[in-house]
């Protein structure tokens, strides 16, 4: 793929040998260590924004899954391992070992929340409590598919077609797709939320034949091996032991299902959870449209050289708008 922005300043970054082939991550922060997974259409970099917040709490792991961002993309076999969220789990604890970390806290969105719960089921004595985003488990989506859920998450069926019908298609128009897609999902209906940056990251990944095949076959697993995992599971009545934190977005899928915490109790006796509210609204008083700084004509005309750089400017920026949420008093 292409130079693109590095997106976690401070962080190193690794590439680590496991069953699912060399997977990337990063890693930062200070404290107990905490696996943070992303989902699709996204990379690491869906955490860039509040890793930096949660690096001054946490010792912070943020790989990309097999076949997505930087990592291996190794070849599937007939029952699509290792993109089953079983063998997903097994390269993440893998992985975390290699950096020092048996025991760890554990979040994920979307896939990665698939694989964070698999994670928990099977390996429970490794989580020490979890949080999964805007999912609710596999079992209960495809056993709750009704006509209305198959069109919110029409790619669910789409993606899980054998190949290479769902790849030959997005294939024609990777990026179009992409961006649609994600746009899709927010509640504006468009990529404002998205940092451009980071779209950057997603477009790259997703020009990649090779990577639409994995993200594929990723699905094809959702539906075959991993559904196959949660109704042996229900039916043997396993469940996750740890606390188990669920939230979901109030427009979301999720919140479409028949109650996300309610299903997160079959699972997870101690779950707790809500949903998060959100709105779009116009700007208010006081807020900028941009905010960049580029000092070099200073320095060159008049000597004078910035101690200050762009993560202060922003750290400050932030600090003015949550303590003044509703902009100033009066227009200035």
């Amino acid at each position: 793929m292409p130079d693109l922005a590095d997106l976690f300043p401070g962080f190193a970054a690794h590439w680590i040998d496991t069953a699912a082939g060399k997977l990337f991550a990063r890693s930062g922060g200070h404290g107990p260590p905490l696996l943070l997974l992303h989902g699709y259409t996204q990379t690491n970099v869906m955490w860039h924004r509040v890793a930096p917040k949660l690096a001054q709490r946490f010792s912070l792991v943020i790989p990309d899954l097999p076949g997505y961002g930087w990592s291996a993309v190794p070849e599937a076999d007939s029952a699509h391992a290792p993109y089953d969220k079983r063998s997903m789990a097994k390269a993440m604890i893998e992985l975390m070992e290699k950096l020092g970390h048996g025991r760890f806290r554990l979040a994920g969105h979307d896939r990665g929340g698939r694989v964070a719960y698999r994670l928990a089921l099977d390996h429970g004595g490794r989580v020490e409590r979890m949080a999964t985003l805007d999912i609710v488990p596999t079992y209960d989506m495809w056993h709750g598919m009704d006509r209305n859920m198959a069109m919110k998450v029409w790619h669910w069926p789409f993606l899980a077609q054998p190949a290479p019908l769902p790849e030959m298609l997005i294939e024609k128009a990777p990026v179009e797709y992409l961006e649609w897609k994600m746009a899709s999902w927010s509640k504006a209906k468009n990529l404002s939320a998205f940092d451009r940056s980071a779209l950057d990251h997603y477009r790259a990944a997703f020009s990649d034949p090779l990577r639409i095949h994995a993200h594929c076959e990723d699905y094809r697993a959702g539906r075959y091996a991993d559904l196959s995992h949660d109704e042996a599971d229900r039916a043997a009545g396993k469940t996750i032991a740890c606390p188990l934190l669920a939230l979901w977005g109030a427009a979301g899928i999720a919140n479409e299902t028949s109650g996300p915490l309610a299903i997160w109790r079959q699972w997870a006796p101690q779950a707790s959870g809500q949903p998060v509210p959100y709105q779009i609204a116009p700007r208010r008083a006081g807020d900028i449209a941009a905010c960049y700084a580029d000092p070099a004509l200073a320095l060159s005309l008049l000597g004078w050289r910035a101690e200050r750089g762009l993560d202060a400017m922003c750290a400050d920026a932030w600090r003015w708008q949550s303590h003044n949420p509703d902009g100033y008093d009066q227009p200035v």
